[in-house]
């Protein structure tokens, strides 16, 4: 099993963003001395909550401390970006990095955002495909012509292109049903979210499996998860430290909307007791490799995307958690599967 670093740059608003960019390049170099395998950074806008540091400009900076790691936007909203953009700002990071970097796309369900970005909500899926066909063909055709949503190509070329060929790995994000189909069909793995409970990812698996086989692909041969976790000494302390940031940020993705793109029988709508079970992994270094040793069993899931860390959150703690996974639960989990 392979293990990345999800770095969680989301803090409240008025916070010391130096300070913070300070801190997550020590995570990060942490990270690397502890031997985990990539790092990864998600994106929002606009959110009166919280203030939060450009994706691919903050990658660009983490790069710098991740020696072997794999540098991965987990996930960059597609449909809110101009293809050509995108296309330049992940070779340019494939770049950067001396291609180790894996291109984690998903499509968002912030109106807010759709609105500022120009993109109609309504047509959000063909705009979010469409404009991954038009990336994957500006990285490997000698020209392209397109008329899409907002943006005309007319017998283009684009010269930069990502060191990985054709491109880097797409790992496609989803959350309903019908998402992890797409995710089988337009991408190299499908990227499962943070949020779904075990026994919804389990009844989701065999539908991802067989959207394969439709498109006529292989099995990946690595399948990611992302994951909530924290641990320490205690599952108490673990529970007591993490609680008031992980209830804070699930009751602001309710507020956002993120239920509705969920499969009718999952919900975050929850007590915090009841939202925790089949979600998230808090508790000592046993507990927390007991419970990595269930996704692996019951999905077959080989890479493991954590986030430590929740706005508010104090730097030291996070540290420490990410310590005791790389020193106390990680080598466990990759002796096992050797």
């Amino acid at each position: 099993m392979k293990f990345g670093l999800s770095l969680s740059c989301q803090h409240p608003t008025g916070d010391d963003m130096v300070r913070r960019l300070d801190e997550h390049l020590e995570q990060t170099a942490l990270a690397r001395e502890l031997g985990f395998d990539a790092v990864f950074y998600f994106e929002h806008f606009l959110m009166p909550q919280y203030q939060m540091l450009h994706q691919t400009t903050f990658l660009a900076r983490v790069a710098a401390e991740t020696g072997h790691m794999k540098v991965g936007t987990g996930i960059m909203l597609l449909a809110l970006h101009n293809p050509v953009e995108a296309a330049d700002m992940i070779a340019t990071l494939d770049v950067i990095t001396g291609g180790k970097t894996i291109f984690g796309v998903g499509l968002g369900y912030r109106d807010v955002e759709f609105e500022a970005f120009g993109v109609d909500k309504s047509k959000a899926i063909e705009v979010f495909e469409e404009r991954l066909n038009v990336i994957k063909r500006l990285w490997t055709e000698p020209e392209v012509s397109y008329e899409g949503s907002g943006f005309r190509l007319s017998g283009v070329r684009s010269t930069l292109r990502p060191v990985q060929r054709p491109y880097p790995p797409i790992w496609v994000g989803a959350n309903s049903t019908a998402a992890v189909r797409r995710a089988a069909r337009l991408g190299d793995a499908w990227f499962i979210n943070p949020h779904a409970k075990l026994s919804v990812l389990e009844k989701q698996m065999p539908v991802y499996r067989k959207a394969l086989a439709e498109a006529g692909k292989e099995p990946p041969d690595m399948l990611p998860i992302a994951r909530e976790v924290f641990i320490a000494e205690s599952n108490a302390q673990a529970m007591e430290l993490a609680r008031p940031y992980l209830e804070a940020k699930y009751a602001t993705y309710v507020d956002w909307g993120q239920d509705k793109v969920m499969p009718g029988e999952d919900a975050l709508a929850l007590p915090f007791e009841e939202l925790t079970r089949e979600r998230f992994l808090i508790g000592d270094p046993d507990t927390v490799a007991g419970e990595l040793r269930r996704y692996e069993q019951r999905l077959g899931v080989n890479f493991v995307n954590l986030r430590f860390q929740w706005a508010g959150m104090d730097h030291r703690h996070v540290t420490e958690a990410i310590r005791l996974m790389g020193t106390e639960v990680m080598p466990r989990l990759k002796a096992s599967t050797r």
